[in-house]
This record gives structure tokens, sequence and C-alpha cells, in this order.
């Protein structure tokens, strides 16, 4: 790294001294002065050319002096052409303001603004070097999706795994969550779970966001941590004058039939003779929702397949999330400019569950203590439970369990033009965290208790209390509280330089640093009442309420029961000595407690080369090396001590690429990419830890050993795009993993340490896999006034190496099979209705020691609507409606018609008033 440094100061000071060449800069905006990123320039009569980036700008650099002539290019635009003169050292500038409208047969077809996102987008994707995906803040707004994660599951390519009803973790080209990446404004964002490294995308609002790229073969200056892609979220830039715009507005959501509240406000302008760009926007959702939900666990006994576990649960939740963004630019002098910005993100989750629990459902029918009353319907015995979980009452946690989820950056950087070098720079700090402090359960339960089991439609199993007046009798368990807290910081750096070595190229090379320190510290503490039978010996003798509904969700037939009371929980004083007995559980946190150091450093060299006016070459490598430390804990069970563990690696990666690039015509594109990636294992999974439950006979293992799975990837993409904004493509990818990181779950282990007919869950790597896959995309307008917007992903997988399972031929976990989204819209003048399909197959989501322990994520089909109306030009109106298919998020275990979990959360409305106003 040294070398290189010093290579760098050496081109450098090299560069610095030759002042015979010029600089062409400038930038391109729409008659409204908007940015146009994406926009193709070419100085005519030669190959040298240029791309806009997301501010509109661009810049040529080591132009011989002399007279030229710029033409520039953007779908939905008319073509521009200006001349240009080019003095020994000098920088001249261009400004060019493109009219709207393409050339249609002799007529000239005008799009209305709700296209001009599209156009953004499309110009952009079609320009690129790489494979990407691009959707801009226009058209995040043509769709009805309050996060990031929703807006993302209509690429292609993309679906999302769901969380409270919410998109929350990706999946790209069937690659489970840990095996991409997201940034925001090409840096890494840190995670604020304390067992992954995923990103949360429900944390951030969909308006908080100018476009999303999703880069399906990363290039040699990207970082390789993205074996199916690498999300890059680009925030609001400073405009080109004036610019006012906002969101007010209000819904329902028919679960919890309580309002929603949203507000979004963007402020942006030019100071000081325009040297000083300055953006600041906010927004605030407040979500009161909700879930319901039934969860079972099956198992093989001599009788058949039956349950042994079953839950129906009852979720309350309130969401509020809070963001802002700020972004400052500063123009040195014609040649520099410096940028600071920043993002904050909060997201406080108010939850309370009632659970009840029907358990040891194997005892009573591996003895034979059950009775038939007709097929597949049981009279047997169990342990039932029925948990409340909640907080301590106060201003902050409301008795419920707060998670306190919290995500920052800030960037400092800056773009600087010489003769023949452009050095860009970045430093930034980031942060995630997530507190819940004061989290609280109380449960009672008895065992042997008479019950009624259902599995004669196993999609809708069923274990429920023969006799629901037994449930206020059941005795007293347990009562605890804990605290959590996990904190991701990361701090980055990054410096790059481009260098034309002649009018056919350009040599890229840089070094980056990103070090990275991962906490997670909890604690658990159970009390005791001294005095029980005062306290409520059973759960009819504590404030309670009965939260069944005859209109549940998942069936009428799941009477969830009464509970405690949550304000009831909240209020309980546990700290007086006098009423409870305090226990500090160690084994129920010590072992989850980790602290990780990670360190990358890496480096790249790539050229971009021009090799014809049609074709387009850009060859490079990566290198990136790794180093990690941790420390974790076991606990000896036995002897209830607690032992330090500790380990570390150290790993270098080679990671070369290449991607070609040919323009058979203006609009047609062909591209070839050849790339290596890599995705590091969770620091959760590395720690030599051993977590057990001596109640649910469940045990969890780290594993020190896991190596990164590193993958090679090669893509083929076509695309044809039309001047009146739309496109249509079909491509190919396909991916050979090896060392890939799966979890796998055993039943009936016995661990020398633990005992015997345990669950066990470990993460292991795997041998090989091989994922491949296509992809086809079509967007148009027809008949004027309206658009189609289609998409579908086909992918399939295959793995060896997965222990105790290598005559079976298994997916890769994470693989949908199936992808495809459908939008169909209507847009006139002020109108603008669309009605939109999202729909994603099932796919094997974690592995069993069997077929019959696999589980699996269910297919999925969402259908949403949305509408607005243009009052005036710059105010509109609108209504959306989301899930009108109530979706649930199911998972099933071995086979389809069995039922691991099913949660339903039902449609919700917002209507509300967007305006935009700018000079």
């Amino acid at each position: 790294m040294k070398k290189f440094l010093l290579l760098i100061c050496g081109i450098m000071a090299t560069t610095l001294a030759a002042y015979s060449q010029g600089i062409l800069k400038g930038k391109v905006v729409d008659e409204q002065n908007l940015s146009l990123p994406g926009a193709n320039l070419i100085i005519k009569g030669t190959r040298i050319g240029t791309v806009t980036n997301q501010n509109g700008e661009f810049s040529i650099l080591n132009l011989e002096s002399g007279s030229y002539t710029l033409q520039v290019t953007y779908l939905g635009y008319m073509t521009q052409e200006k001349e240009f003169e080019i003095t020994d050292g000098g920088t001249a500038t261009l400004r060019f303001e493109l009219t709207e409208g393409a050339l249609e047969g002799a007529e000239f077809v005008v799009f209305g603004d709700r296209l001009k996102g599209q156009a953004r987008a499309l110009n952009q994707q079609k320009n690129n070097a790489n494979i990407t995906n691009i959707v801009s803040s226009d058209q995040i707004g043509r769709f009805p999706d309050a996060n990031i994660g929703d807006a993302l599951k209509r690429i292609p390519g993309i679906t999302m795994q769901n969380d409270q009803g919410e998109a929350r973790n990706i999946i790209i080209r069937g690659m489970a969550p840990q095996l991409n990446s997201v940034t925001l404004n090409g840096e890494r964002i840190p995670s604020a779970e304390g067992d992954n490294r995923n990103v949360q995308m429900d944390l951030i609002p969909s308006d908080m966001i100018q476009t999303i790229e999703v880069n399906k073969a990363v290039l040699p200056n990207m970082d390789a941590d993205a074996i199916g892609g690498s999300v890059n979220l680009v925030t609001r830039q400073a405009p080109n004058g004036l610019r006012i715009s906002g969101t007010a507005a209000s819904g329902i959501n028919l679960l919890s039939n309580k309002p929603i509240w949203t507000g979004a406000v963007v402020l942006g302008n030019r100071f000081l003779d325009n040297k000083l760009g300055v953006i600041l926007s906010g927004s605030y959702n407040n979500h009161n929702f909700g879930s319901d939900n039934i969860e079972a666990v099956w198992y093989e006994s001599d009788n058949g397949t039956v349950l042994e576990e079953f839950d129906i649960r009852e979720y309350r939740v309130q969401r509020v999330r809070r963001s802002a963004t700020l972004a400052l630019d500063y123009e040195l002098s014609k040649n520099h400019k410096i940028f600071l910005s920043g993002m904050y993100n909060q997201r406080d989750d108010w939850e309370n569950r009632f659970r009840m629990r029907v358990g040891r459902l194997d005892d009573s029918f591996d003895d034979g203590d059950y009775t038939q009353t007709s097929p597949g319907v049981y009279q047997t015995f169990g342990r039932v439970e029925f948990e409340t979980k909640g907080g301590l009452d106060n201003d902050r946690i409301k008795a419920a369990r707060l998670e306190d989820q919290r995500v920052y950056n800030l960037t400092l950087g800056g773009d600087h033009l010489f003769q023949k070098l452009k050095i860009d720079w970045n430093v930034t700090y980031a942060r995630a965290s997530e507190e819940r402090p004061n989290e609280r359960y109380i449960s009672y339960r008895s065992s042997g208790q008479n019950v009624r089991v259902d599995v004669s439609n196993p999609r809708k199993p069923l274990a429920i209390l023969s006799n629901p007046a037994d449930n206020l009798t059941i005795g007293f368990n347990g009562l605890s509280e804990q605290y959590g807290l996990t904190f991701d910081e990361d701090l980055n750096a990054r410096l790059d330089f481009k260098l034309p070595y002649s009018d056919k190229g350009i040599l890229q090379f840089g070094a980056r640093y990103r070090g990275k320190t991962k906490d997670r510290s909890n604690n658990f503490f159970e009390y005791e009442p001294l005095d029980e039978d005062s306290f409520g010996a059973t759960l009819g003798d504590v404030p309670n309420q009965n939260y069944s509904d005859p209109n549940y969700l998942a069936g009428s037939q799941y009477a969830v029961g009464t509970f405690v009371d949550p304000k009831f929980l909240g209020g309980l004083n546990l700290k007086n000595s006098g009423e409870f007995e305090e226990t500090d559980l160690l084994e129920e946190y010590v072992p989850g407690n980790y602290n990780a150091r990670e360190n990358i450093t890496g480096a790249f060299v790539m050229a971009d080369h021009q090799v014809s006016d049609k074709f387009s070459l850009i060859a490079g490598v990566r290198v990136e090396n790794t180093s990690i430390n941790y420390e974790g804990n076991i606990f000896d069970i036995d002897n209830e001590t607690v032992s330090p563990a500790a380990g570390s690696q150290n790993y270098t990666n080679v990671l070369p690429g290449v991607h070609l690039k040919f323009d058979p015509s203006e609009n047609t594109v062909l591209r070839f990419a050849w790339t290596n990636t890599i995705a590091r294992p969770n620091y959760f999974d590395l720690v030599p830890y051993a977590a057990f439950s001596p109640e649910d006979e469940e045990l969890e293992r780290g594993n020190p050993n896991l190596k990164a799975a590193t993958s090679m990837n090669f893509d083929l993409m076509a695309e044809r795009y039309y001047e009146n904004v739309g496109l249509i493509s079909g491509g190919a990818f396909y991916k050979d993993i090896d060392d890939f990181v799966y979890t796998i779950t055993t039943q009936g282990f016995t661990d020398p340490q633990f005992g015997s007919d345990l669950q066990y869950s470990r993460p292991e790597n795997g041998g090989t896999a091989t994922v491949y896959g296509l992809e086809a995309s079509f967007q148009r307008q027809f008949l004027k006034n309206f658009g189609i917007y289609l998409n579908y992903t086909f992918t399939r997988s295959s793995t060896t190496g997965i222990e105790d399972r290598d005559g079976e031929d298994l997916q890769l976990p994470g693989t949908a099979g199936n992808m495809f989204n459908a939008s169909l819209s209507y847009e006139n003048k002020r109108l603008v209705v669309r009605v939109s399909l999202n729909y994603a197959s099932d796919y094997l989501d974690e592995l069993g020691g069997e077929g019959f322990e696999d589980r699996y994520y269910d297919k999925q089909t969402f259908l949403d609507v949305n509408a607005s109306y243009a009052i005036t030009p710059k105010w509109r109106v609108f209504v959306e409606g989301n899930n009108l298919t109530n979706q649930p998020l199911r998972y099933y275990q071995g086979i389809a018609e069995r039922t691991m979990q099913e949660e339903f959360y039902n449609a919700r409305f917002n209507f509300g008033l967007k305006f935009d106003l700018f000079d």
C-alpha cells in the first residue's frame, strides 16, 4: 500500500507540471432548471466523450487547444450541440438547457412531469459502464411505497423479505441478504441489528432518496462485497435554484383501524453567486398497525405428522420514522469543489405481543396419551403458556417493547480537476444502533392441560385449550426484564484518480480504507415475587384483557385468549427488593454479547478504453485485505461461569473484472461482464459462543472456522431504448460460488456438554453453489396516455457440500425461482392512475438436518394502486392503497401444505397533498 501511495504522488507531481492541455466542464439541465443525470456527451469527430453525474455535471480532461463541437443526447429530449474553444491550460464551460419531446415519425410527443423521472433513470442506465437498474425519486413517487425496501421490490431480479408488513431485507437475483451490499452515496451503511450485516431497508423513507442504483455487475472501483449485487442509495443533491417541495398525508390501516400520519419537506437553493449549494430535507411517518400470526413446529411421530408446538400471536405496533438529510457543496474555484453531506434516520418501534403457546405435544403423542375424535383431530395434553411482551410504563417506553434504531452518517469529500488528472476523495463516519430498554415479559404457564389439536388441514393447523375458561386458571411462570444495545460504527476513506492516457481511454486507480467496530451488550434479569399469592398465582388474579378477535385474519378459530394487561406489567417496580427477588440470568445473554473489529484495505486499477465508435472495454483488478478480531463468551451451564472466547481472521482477495459494451445503434446496447466478488461472514457467526436454552431444549453455536464466500460471475444483457422514454431488455447471468455460508438446524442432536434430544443450529460453509437465470424488462408508453411496466426474472440454483445431505439436489437458500412485476398506468396533464402487481415465488430459507425440517419462504403477491390529480402545475392531491391482496408472510416446513408461520397485516390507505415549488 505504501508503494501504491508513493506511485500516486509521483503521478500527481508529474501531471501538475503539465499545462499544455485544457479542460471542458459544464452542466446539463431541463427547461425547469433541473439537473439531467446520465446525459451522453460526445465531441463530434472524435471518440472523446463522457456522461453527466447525479448533478447533471460533466468534465472532459486533457483536451488540446483548438475549436470543438460538443453534442448532448438524452432520451425524451431534443439533441443539442454547442461550439467551444480550448486554450493552453484553460478551462471552458458549457451549459445545456434541453427541451422536452422526442421525434417520433413526423410528430413531437411531449411528456408529462411524471415521465421525467423515468427518462432520467433510463438515461443513466443506458449510459452506465456496468449492468445496472436505476430508479429516480420521481419514479419512486409513481408507486405507493413508504420506504426504500418497498420501492426496491419493483426492480427486476429483486425480492424482499418482510417484517410486520414492510419490506426489510433485500434479495438480489436469488442471493440472500447477507450476499448483497447497501451503500449510501457509495459508502457502506452499518447495520443496526446484532447478529448480521443486513441493512434494514424499512428504516429509510423513500422520500429521502434521489436515486436508487442497483449494480448487478460491480466495477473494480466499487467495493467487492456484492455477490448478488450492490444497492447504492443516492441522497438529494443541491438544486440549481430555489426549490421547495413537500408532502402532507394521512391514512388508515385496516387491521388496527388507526390513522397514519406522514409529512415531508425539501428545501434547496444556491447562494454566493451559485458557488454554494444547500439542500435540506426532513420526513416523518407515524403508523399504528399490527399483525395476526400463527406459528407451528411439526414432527414425525408414530401417529404420523403432528404438531410439536403451536402459537397464536397478536401484535400491536406503533412505528414512527424520523429522517433528515443535509447536503452542501461549495465551488472553491472553477476546477475544485468540496461537499459535505449527512443523513439521520431514527425508527421507534413500540410493540406489544400476546402469545398463546401449546408445547410439549410430542411427549403426549409419543406416549400414546391422546384420543382421535375425527380424522386429523385429537384430544391430548400439553403445556399451555400465555405470555405478554411489554416494557416499562413511562412517557418514552409506553408499556411496550421499544426498539429504537438509529443510523446516521457524515461525509466530507472533494472533486478536483487538473489538466490531465481528476481526483475524487471522501471521508465518512457512520454509526448504526439498536437500543431496547426495559423490555419486559410475563408469562403464565401450566403443564398437563387438556388441549384440542387439529391438523386435518395442515395449512391451517390449530392447538388450543379444549375449555377456553381454563385460560384464567393457568399458574404464574416467569417475569423478566432485559436491556439490549447494539452499535455498528464505521470510518471509511476513499481516494480515486482518473488519468486520460489517450483520446481513447482513461486509467482509473485508487485506494480505500474501511474500519468497523461492532458491539452487542445485553443483560437479562428474572424476577420472582416474594409473595406469589398476593402478586397473582393465576392469570385470573391479575389485571388482564381478552384479546380474542372474531375477525382474526388467520381465521376466527384462532382465539388467542386472555393475557396480563401491559399497563400492569409496565407499572411493576421490579427493583423493589421487598416485592421481588432479582436473579441475573447470565446464560440468557452472555453468549450473545460480543465485540468485533474489522479493517478492510483495498486498492484498484482499471482502464476504460473506447476501442471504436461502438465498442468500449473496461478491464481492471481490485485487491482487498480483510482483518477481523472478535471476542465473545462461552457460558458453562454446570458451573455457571463465563469464559472469554476470542479469535481472528486475515485474508486477501484478488478480484479481476472485465466489462464490455457494444452499441450497434444509438439506442441499442449489448453488455457483457466477468466479475469476481465476495461475501464476508456475519461477525456474530464467527464468535465461538454456545447459547443453550434448557427450557426450549435449543442449542446455538458460532463457527470461528467460517470462510468468506467468493463468487465468479458472468452477465450478458441486451437493451433497446426508445426515444419516447421506454425500454425492452433481456439478459442472462451465471454465478459460481465457493464456500457459501448457510445456517443448518438439526433435531434430536446430542451434545456432550448440554445433553441430548436438542434442536441444534449453527452456521456452516457449504461446498459450491451455482446460480443462473434470465431477466427481461419492458417499459413503454402507448395510445398516448397509457404506460406499461413489466419485468420478469427466472432463477435456478444448486449446491454441494451441505452437511449430511450430499446426495440431495438442494437449492441455495434465498433463491426465488420466479419474480415478476407489472404496472399499468394512465396519465394526462392532470391525472395519473397506476395499478401495480409484485410477485415472487417460494424459496428455501433455512436448511434443516433433513428435508422434513427445511424452512421455506412462501410465494407472495402484492397488489397496490395509486392515483394523483394536479390541481395546479405545482400542487397535486393523491390517494394510494397498499397490499390490497392482504398478502400474508408465510413460511412452510418441508412441503407447501405444512404451515410453519402465517402472519397477516391487511391493507392500508393513504391520501394527501404534494407540492413542488421552484424558481
